[in-house]
Parts: C-alpha cells; structure tokens; sequence
C-alpha cells in the first residue's frame, strides 16, 4: 500500500502542484518526476484514448518518484473508470460535467467501500492498489479508498447554483471552475463573457474556502498563480502536455518557416 501523498498535502494544509499528461507513455511521467517540481501528475482521460494496462503504467512511473496521481474522466461511465482507475493505483478522481449535488453523491458512492459504514458501491477488487498484500483486512482497504482525493469540476451553470450543497457533502476535498464548459453551457463564447465567466470563479473559489473545500485552479505561467493566492488558493495544476507543444509548435514552427522562407 503505497501512501497517498496527495492526501497528505492536504492534511497537512500545504500547498501542491501537479501537471497535466494526455499520453500513456510511462516516460513523459517519468520526465515530469525528474524535474522534482511536482507533487503529482494529472492524467486527463477525459481527452484520450487508453487502456487499463495504461492507467497502471502511468501510476507506476509516478510512483518511482514519488509523486501522486489523479485522473480526469468522462462523466458517462464515470462510475466504471473510477474504480478501475483506483484500482490501478491512482490516488485521486476529478469528475466533470456533474450538475448537481445529488450526482455528486453517486460518484462519491461509487469510490467507497460497500461497507455499513461508508454505503459505498466499490466492492474488494483483487488489483495493484492493494499493494498484493493477501492479509490487508476489508477495513484496510476500506479505509485507502476514504483517503481517495476527490474533486469535482465546477462546470455547470446548475453546479454553480448547488455549490454550497456540493462543498457540504462528506468526501468533497476540491473543485476546480472549468470556464470554457461554463460559458457554452450558458450559450457564450467565452470570448465574449470573459469577465461575467472569471466572476463566477472567483466567487466559486470564495464559496469553497468558506465552506472548508479547497479550490484547484489551472494555470500556463507561475505568475497567473499570484492573484489566485491572493484569493487565498494553494493548489495549482501548471501547464498541459498537449498545449506545451502546440504552443512552441505554432510559435516555434512560424519563426523557423520565417527564417528559412525569407532567406
């Protein structure tokens, strides 16, 4: 049984930091372990193609550094994908696309044990996460999945309207404001309602602290972390694989096709 370290910065009230991945490839984990920056990594599943055997992979090479894991799954067969994924290893769930307090309950049902205690649907599956350990009591195991990070996407007007209901509910550690899936679910372009859409964050991240949630926000530069602590957040998520190299592609790519063109 490996600790969730995850859960230990959280208890511990301490600041973390993590970084998106959107391949499989057990190295790029292994890369953002290296540079020894990061106290976990993000697998977001909910923009790629993967299998169970990849969930393992990529929780294995976080865990020979030492790092944390979370996941980002599709909000349709959430239920299915978590377990597996805890299975596999990873230490935390991001849910997206959950518009109300009661589907917040189900997928935090589907993440607990079945046991009186925690009235979970999660039964004793046989998987890595358990560490091959044949004597780790029911209890035990009980117990790792209450430890299970959980943070939900704020990322529907009628999330919004329910958050103070969602932030109340027992096993709800995060939320994390998803403003392009707010703007088109109130029919905007982000674009064009910047302000009204960064309003609504704000006030999610004042509703969360107030309520004893932390909020996780997004962020491509360190400095756009500044006016985010002054808000008084602590968890940050820097940078995506995918963006990372579009944007020095694009940049990168324009200046080089400049340069040999103009010759």
């Amino acid at each position: 049984m490996h600790t969730n370290q995850f859960r230990k910065l959280l208890q511990e009230n301490s600041p973390s930091m993590g970084t998106r991945i959107i391949s499989t490839w057990p190295l790029m984990v292994e890369a953002v372990g290296a540079s020894g920056q990061f106290d976990y990594i993000e697998f977001v599943a909910e923009y790629a193609p993967f299998t169970d055997a990849d969930l393992e992979n990529v929780v294995r090479a976080a865990e020979l550094h030492k790092m944390s894991s979370m996941i980002k799954i599709d909000f349709q067969n959430r239920f299915y994908v978590a377990q597996r994924s805890l299975a596999a290893g990873f230490q935390s769930i991001l849910f997206t696309d959950h518009k109300s307090a009661e589907e917040v309950r189900s997928s935090i049902a589907a993440i607990r044990a079945d046991t009186p205690q925690d009235e979970g649907r999660f039964g004793k599956p046989t998987r890595r996460f358990i560490g091959f350990e044949p004597n780790l009591s029911q209890m035990d195991y009980a117990k790792m999945l209450r430890e299970t990070v959980v943070a939900i996407m704020i990322e529907k007007r009628q999330a919004f309207e329910e958050l103070k209901d969602i932030c109340s509910i027992e096993g709800v550690d995060m939320v994390q404001f998803g403003p392009s899936d707010y703007a088109m679910n109130n029919g905007w372009n982000f674009s064009e309602h910047k302000t009204e859409v960064r309003d609504v964050e704000k006030r999610m991240i004042e509703i969360a602290l107030a309520k004893g949630v932390e909020p996780r926000c997004e962020i491509n530069h360190a400095e756009e972390a500044k006016p985010y602590m002054a808000l008084g957040v602590k968890h940050f998520c820097l940078g995506d694989e995918l963006r990372n190299n579009m944007v020095y592609w694009n940049t990168e790519g324009k200046a080089l096709r400049d340069v040999v063109m103009n010759q």
